[in-house]
């Protein structure tokens, strides 16, 4: 399936050489010199293969896309300045490829308001040119432009420092599968820039008359705003980054009170493949109001809570208190080496009782020991209603003190009271806290579990954490897989899905589920769960694909990846090493270039990636780091571990935070203020090799490539395979017939200055100046 050219692509053609559809570029016209695309970072260089820097570069400034949404048709507006960061006029010529005949319609290119004349090129025609580009620029990079047709302008000049905005609009009639239509804007063009691109903003305006169901974007964190059912506004915003993704997004539309779908990945028909389930509620209570629920917070006031946290904490509790709805449940234990409760019993939310609520919440103050034991059972032991969604928010910055302190009989203490199966979402506060028994409590409770740096806001993380489960419209959910003709009645059909067990679908929430399958076909997907405390049942059809043609939908295997790992994490943390697991975990990590604190070794240039021993033996050396339950180092590894489990999308969470041993992304990370000093010594190993992982560990589609001596090489290839690779000199005409045989299939790959080691069909092929 080729990949449908949308706004997105067309505005990362402005600026970036490397997209497969629907890219823009700036070339260099210059009979007498090759002009290469501009690198934001040069990459090292081994002396074997010196690539100089161009004698003329440019940067990307700024890159705006609007575009409206209605049914499959995409309006869409661009705007992308660039500037001349070179010492010499700039003659350019934008081209930019066409993903499939008719994609395109009324097309206007304009460069400071002028508009450009330029000519459309057939896919036959477009090669030759894109063939004639790359050879006089020796630039590889531009190579995943062949196989589509070409929008080609005429040549205009670029004074030194001087600035050009071109802008771009146009209709596209988007690509659809299996119900969800898909809107591509390729931003991974952006990394061919002299330096970071300054502001990058992306809006997407959908309406349609049908209700709008399910959006998600595997590519990118984004914000959804829903005006009404029919209308809805995604937004992204990155500042000074070099993308490295292309922009995404799926959305559908229809009627009913659930919508699910479901997409499938299977590159090897031999092999188990991967599924994507989305599932977004639409369910309307029975009457007018909201469905009730109950909702305890636990609360730590020992000493150590004292100042400013315990100012924040009492702030998270007025939110809390000021978004229950009428006829809810509530009650606030507060404990320190004892326990208090706001009442001896669950108190049902009105005017009254709200009031009470704020006055005892203003009294709280910090001081004693910490007594978790006795506050959970306490809590757990109010709640005696299983037909409503019940909620316990329990927050501590430290170990437990007082009471019971051994963290297996706290666990068990807390299953056994737990009589309603309600859901624990625990907050660590600090480094100080025991993680691994926070971990343990929300696992054994159906929850999860956040981690709260020193330096940021409590009330902002548990207003966060309220907003997203205010609202439970189905509990206890459970998604069945039946296939229309099912070879094993008596097993699953899926097996390893993610989040695993029952869950909650809340308000304006986009559930994300992957796992794999090993029969393929046409099947009934099954939600079950309880609405306003009465079990409901829906079922939608679905198609597991028995081999893919492409990578179109790659992004389902990586995320599975992300997901896999941080389970097994889970696993090797709470119950002890398996090595089975082990194995796993270097196989998935080695796999997918998705570096953990336990195989951030791989970054190294002298790591074999085929010594199984040694690597096995590293990792189960670093998985001893997680016998520490709390300070920094349990703190962070948590709170990493976590954002693995919760990923949305494929871009595995970087283990950034405090010197590679953290779990919050970069963008969080680099606000993390100075280091603690009990950092682990694990933390101090791994971060320079994660530094370095960003130079010798590459993600190209959806394979890892590591450079080892000079030359990258392609993680899903074997030992024996790479004995004797056929070598392909680069830009020859074996190389271009290569390309021309196997189209993006091949391409994509070829993108390195270095020598590049392919598995094409089975067999190593190495690519070299």
């Amino acid at each position: 399936m080729n990949r449908p050219l949308t706004c997105a692509s067309i505005v990362c053609l402005l600026l970036s050489p490397m997209i497969a559809l629907g890219q823009g570029v700036l070339v260099v016209v210059n009979p007498n010199e090759a002009v290469r695309l501009p690198r934001p970072v040069p990459m090292p260089r081994r002396p074997i293969h010196v690539v100089p820097p161009p004698s003329s570069s440019y940067k990307i400034e700024q890159l705006q896309m609007q575009a409206r949404l209605i049914d499959q048709v995409a309006q869409v507006q661009v705007s992308q300045s660039f500037v001349n960061t070179g010492s010499r006029p700039l003659e350019v010529s934008f081209v930019f490829p066409l993903p499939y005949d008719g994609a395109i319609d009324r097309l206007t290119l304009l460069v400071d308001g002028k508009e450009l004349p330029g000519k459309l090129l057939g896919a036959d025609e477009a090669r030759k040119a894109y063939e004639e580009i790359v050879r006089k620029n020796r630039d590889p990079a531009l190579l995943q432009w062949i196989g589509t047709g070409m929008f080609k302008t005429s040549v205009f000049p670029v004074p030194p420092g001087q600035k050009r905005t071109v802008s771009l609009r146009y209709s596209q009639l988007c690509r659809k599968q299996e119900g969800l239509t898909d809107f591509l804007f390729p931003l991974s063009t952006a990394q061919y820039t002299s330096k970071p691109v300054e502001e990058v903003d992306l809006r997407v305006s959908i309406e349609s008359q049908n209700e709008i169901k399910n959006l998600y974007s595997p590519s990118h964190k984004i914000d959804i705003q829903r005006a009404d059912d029919h209308h809805a506004t995604v937004t992204c915003k990155l500042r000074d980054e070099v993308p490295d993704a292309d922009f995404r997004l799926f959305y559908d539309v229809g009627k009913g009170k659930v919508s699910t779908r479901v997409l499938s990945y299977r590159p090897d028909g031999d092999d188990e493949g991967y599924f994507l389930l989305l599932a977004s509620p639409k369910i309307k209570p029975s009457g007018d109001k909201p469905p009730q629920k109950t909702v305890v917070f636990v609360v730590d006031r020992s000493g150590s809570m004292s100042g400013k946290k315990i100012q924040q904490v009492r702030g998270a509790l007025a939110f809390v208190l000021d978004n229950l709805h009428e006829g809810d449940l509530f009650n606030i234990v507060a404990y320190d080496s004892e326990v208090e409760s706001f009442r001896p019993e669950l108190q049902r939310f009105n005017r009254k009782t709200r009031q009470a609520a704020h006055a005892f919440v203003e009294g709280l103050y910090a001081g004693g020991s910490t007594n978790i034991d006795a506050a959970m059972q306490t809590a757990l032991g109010q709640l005696h209603d299983s037909d409503r969604p019940t909620y316990v928010i329990f927050l501590t910055d430290g170990l437990p003190t007082a009471g019971e302190t051994n963290e297996m009989k706290i666990v068990q203490n807390a299953q056994q009271a737990n009589g309603v199966r309600a859901r624990l979402f625990a907050f660590g506060v600090g480094y100080d806290v025991n993680s691994r028994l926070l971990d343990r409590l929300a696992r054994a409770a159906f929850g999860q579990s956040q981690y709260v740096r020193p330096d940021e806001d409590i009330e902002a993380a548990v207003s966060q954490l309220y907003r997203r489960i205010q609202s439970p419209v189905m509990t206890d959910v459970q998604i069945e897989f039946n296939m229309d003709r099912q070879s094993d009645a008596s097993r699953s059909p899926v097996s390893r899905v993610y989040p695993k067990g029952t869950f909650d679908l809340f308000a304006g929430e986009q559930l994300v589920v992957v796992g794999r399958y090993k029969q393929a076909g046409a099947a009934k997907v099954v939600v079950r769960g309880s609405v306003d405390g009465k079990q409901q049942k829906f079922d939608f059809p679905a198609e597991l694909v028995k081999k893919s043609r492409d990578e179109t939908n790659a992004f389902v295997e990586k995320l599975w990846a992300v997901r896999r790992i941080g389970e097994i994490l889970d696993e090797l943390d709470l119950n002890g090493k398996n090595q089975e697991l082990i194995e796993e975990l270097v196989k998935l990590s080695t796999r997918h270039g998705i570096l953990t604190p336990y195989t951030s070794f791989f970054a190294d240039e002298n790591t074999g990636l085929h010594d199984t021993a040694a690597n096995l033996r590293r990792t189960n050396q670093r998985l001893g780091a997680m016998k520490q339950s709390s300070g920094y180092g349990g703190f962070a590894q948590r709170a990493y571990k976590g954002s693995l489990q919760q990923a949305a999308t494929p871009n595995a969470p970087a283990p950034t935070m405090m010197g590679g041993m953290g779990g919050m992304p970069a963008s969080a990370s680099a606000s993390a203020g100075p280091m603690p000093a009990d950092r682990t010594g694990l933390s101090l190993q791994v971060a320079p090799e994660l530094e370095a992982g960003q130079r010798t560990v590459r993600t190209v589609g959806n394979r890892a490539f590591y450079q080892r001596k000079g030359q990258w090489i392609d993680a899903t290839l074997t030992e024996k395979q790479l004995d004797k690779p056929t070598p392909v000199k680069q830009f020859s005409s074996e190389y271009f017939a290569l390309i021309d045989r196997h189209g993006r299939a091949l391409s994509q790959y070829l993108v390195f200055d270095e020598p590049v080691i392919v598995n094409l069909d089975g067999k190593a092929y190495l690519f070299e100046p």
